[in-house]
């Protein structure tokens, strides 16, 4: 969800202002993905990276997650609340209304709605590593019986697919340390659009373009309209 802080720059308001926006678009969305019956919905809300902003800023956006994580929204729409990213960071107020809305819709079956904060995916696979690395010394995994899902299961999205599409609004043609295992055949769709900006019908149109293209999974394009 790029492009909060341009935005706001480009209105003479606040980067503060821009996140603000920001945060009504994500309910937005979120209910759009409800609608359209989306399964999952991860958002890359705060990497690591972003430690290194001006404490200011910071500080604003633990406020809004502190304020603007409303259950409601969940409840409403039957959607579950999970959380990726070093959580041990964060501090201690959000940490404790992060769990409080992971406990209370953890029974919804509706859509999950993915928050990655405090998320980097070199730390995520770093940290995989080392547990599975823990295993093999204490004797409890084969070193030769490691392969790509004993990867999967030990990274903090074992619980969801791999994504089908990324989305990355604001203009830049990169990912962000954002999923990068878990992105290996994701499509990718790039829009000008700040994250404010990228309302409803925004959404729908990635889909849309989503829906077009072939995924082939390293098999050739004649293979896949056989198999159809």
């Amino acid at each position: 969800m790029d492009g909060n802080g341009r935005w706001a720059k480009t209105k003479g308001l606040p980067r503060t202002a821009g996140h603000v926006e920001g945060v009504a678009t994500v309910k937005k969305i979120t209910e759009e993905a409800t609608r359209l019956g989306v399964k999952y919905l991860t958002l890359y809300t705060f990497s690591t990276e972003n430690w290194n902003r001006p404490m200011e800023e910071i500080e604003a956006l633990m406020n809004l997650v502190l304020t603007n994580l409303e259950e409601e929204i969940f409840m409403k729409n039957n959607v579950r609340f999970r959380m990726i990213g070093e959580m041990e960071r964060l501090p201690q107020s959000v940490q404790k209304r992060l769990n409080e809305c992971i406990e209370r819709t953890s029974a919804n079956t509706g859509m999950t709605m993915i928050v990655a904060l405090s998320y980097s995916s070199r730390w995520e696979i770093a940290r995989a590593v080392r547990a599975i690395a823990g295993k093999v010394m204490k004797g409890s995994l084969n070193i030769e019986n490691i392969t790509e899902e004993t990867v999967s299961k030990h990274l903090t999205t074992d619980f969801m697919p791999d994504p089908d599409l990324l989305i990355r609004t604001g203009g830049e043609l990169r990912i962000s340390n954002y999923l990068l295992w878990q992105c290996a055949y994701s499509e990718f769709y790039f829009t000008d659009r700040f994250w404010p900006d990228f309302d409803e019908e925004a959404f729908r149109e990635a889909i849309a373009e989503y829906q077009q293209r072939q995924r082939r999974y390293g098999k050739t394009g004649e293979q896949i309209t056989d198999e159809a």
